[in-house]
């Protein structure tokens, strides 16, 4: 499928794609959506997402510390253990960065089932929670790392302060919404990759989101359009 007039293509090179992505700046957010808004079909991705856009998603997480995602999203989605292929895990090594990042995962109740998929590696998650759930549920640090960002609630400033103090500084969040609606209304989301999905997906109800309570919408700058086989790809970054 050709791309429209006066919009470039996705790359499918590497050095290409660090052209368009390669500077995260601080906090970066990866989200798709269809046009009518769906987040998810029938609780899943999969029926939005294609290969380009899963390529994307990797390189994307090349350039991360850590990946950051909610318990929900990570039993939805089936999340397993951060993978890349080998030349993004050679050119992390070079870097002097470990092979793959992290993964952070954000359950207040911390409700985990130990047959989850991000537990079947040998590198432990981070498992951030509340203080109150860290103390109440003490076999969550059998699963992974804990991390404590609040006292009943998940709070989302000493959440990303936690990261930055084990070294994570370059922090990929990849939802789902509700996650994401926080570290917005937090002002904490620096860059925002956005895949647009040429789809029509119909009323698809997510996790139940309080208002949020930013007096008023956050600003980001256009830094690109890029477009493969019908999907747009966008990025926004802070002025």
């Amino acid at each position: 499928m050709a791309s429209p007039a006066g919009v470039p293509p996705l790359p499918d090179a590497v050095d290409e794609l660090d052209r368009y992505y390669g500077e995260p700046a601080g906090l970066r957010a990866n989200m798709i959506t269809s046009l009518d808004g769906g987040a998810a079909f029938n609780g899943r991705t999969k029926a939005v997402t294609d290969p380009a856009d899963q390529v994307l998603l990797a390189h994307l997480r090349s350039y991360a510390d850590v990946v950051l995602v909610g318990s929900a999203t990570v039993a939805a989605e089936n999340y397993g253990p951060v993978r890349l292929a080998d030349e993004l895990r050679a050119r992390r090594i070079a870097a002097g960065c470990e092979a793959v990042p992290r993964l952070a995962v954000v359950t207040a109740s911390g409700r985990l089932s130990p047959e989850l998929r991000i537990f079947s590696s040998d590198t432990r998650p981070i498992i951030v929670t509340t203080a109150q759930t860290a103390r109440a549920q003490t076999g969550l640090a059998e699963l992974g790392e804990v991390l404590t960002a609040g006292e009943a609630a998940i709070d989302p400033t000493a959440l990303v302060a936690g990261l930055h103090g084990l070294g994570l500084a370059r922090i990929l969040c990849e939802g789902g919404p509700y996650l994401l609606s926080t570290l917005i209304d937090a002002d904490l989301v620096d860059d925002m990759c956005l895949t647009v999905a040429p789809y029509l997906t119909g009323l698809q109800p997510t996790t139940p989101q309080p208002p949020s309570h930013l007096r008023a919408p956050t600003r980001l700058d256009l830094r690109h359009v890029l477009t493969k086989d019908g999907m747009l790809y966008l990025r926004y970054s802070r002025p």
